[in-house]
């Protein structure tokens, strides 16, 4: 069976790669590998998640389904008051985020889980999530719920999903399970979506 940017331990032939990005003002450089997602570029809904971000973000941090670390490795660098945890399934794009970290500068733990299934830690201030869309409606939608579970009171889940992928029924979903959930931003077909709890 072909590797999937979800599979746990990728069995491809290794393909090293470096991608570069600029955000905020801080250019980064992302080594990259077969196996992972979006190995050869900055995956689109990855940018425009990041793009739409507030100028301010602080307080403990989640990079869920983490890849190669360009969402948490980029908001750290931006904004160092986060204390950023990446986590991924795959545990080449852990290998990957943890010396993309170093690398970049950037002070973060990197954890290898199925979703939440070793992350211990509940009380996240923001949870920033380009969900993996071909692993399934059951899969993304479990992240969602257990999303509303570990945020801290006031806690924000960012959200990137294409329109043509879900974004609509998403958003009805997502609906149960927050106080607030708001569409910040519309762009190119991907929706990013802010989910919020009470204080």
């Amino acid at each position: 069976m072909a590797d999937h940017y979800y599979t746990k331990d990728p069995t491809s032939q290794h393909k090293p790669g470096v991608v570069e990005y600029a955000y905020r003002g801080h250019s980064l450089r992302f080594d990259t590998d077969s196996g992972v997602f979006s190995r050869t570029e900055i995956d689109r809904g990855t940018h425009e998640l990041l793009a739409a971000l507030p100028d301010t973000l602080e307080g403990k941090l989640l990079d869920l389904g983490c890849g190669y670390g360009v969402i948490g490795i980029s908001v750290g660098k931006a904004f160092p008051n986060t204390d950023v945890l990446m986590a991924d399934i795959n545990q080449r794009a852990c290998d990957l985020s943890l010396e993309n970290a170093r690398k970049n500068g950037v002070k973060a733990q990197v954890l290898q889980s199925d979703g939440y299934e070793n992350i211990s830690g509940t009380g996240f201030d923001h949870i920033l999530q380009n969900p993996p869309i071909r692993a399934g409606k059951a899969v993304i939608y479990a992240m969602f719920a257990e999303a509303a579970k570990r945020l801290a009171p006031g806690g924000r889940l960012w959200l990137v999903i294409r329109k043509q992928q879900g974004a609509e029924s998403a958003l009805r979903y997502l609906s149960t399970l927050f106080s607030n959930v708001e569409t910040i931003a519309k762009k190119g077909g991907f929706w990013i979506i802010c989910c919020s709890l009470p204080l």
